[in-house]
């Protein structure tokens, strides 16, 4: 994963917000777009992921429909991946297809 945030500038999620439950360790939300080639590669990386680990969740958001959340967040390009810690603050932030590692090692920091 490319960049960690700080909760204030990532911002914090709930459930609602997203649509879905929250991990109970940790969310991948992923912003994904119809026609977005990367999005679904991003999409079988995130649902590896969250099977491996337990209590990891992965939500992913049609950010054409949630241009609300987009600009809450700015989030500027598909796919955007944010990873919440249990409590929906986001700990870290990135662009583009993930590589599975980075996404591991995200998720590490988030429930430490």
């Amino acid at each position: 994963m490319a960049e960690s945030v700080d909760g204030a500038a990532g911002g914090t999620l709930t459930g609602e917000d997203i649509g879905a439950a929250l991990g109970e360790r940790a969310t991948l939300v992923q912003f994904s777009t119809a026609f977005c080639q990367p999005c679904r590669a991003t999409r079988r990386i995130l649902d590896e992921v969250a099977d491996m680990v337990q209590g990891v969740a992965h939500v992913e958001v049609d950010a054409e429909s949630r241009l609300d959340l987009v600009r809450r967040l700015d989030i500027l390009r598909t796919p955007t991946v944010l990873v919440l810690d249990a409590s929906g603050r986001t700990v870290s932030r990135a662009s583009g297809q993930p590589r599975k590692p980075d996404v591991i090692a995200a998720i590490g920091a988030a429930v430490s």
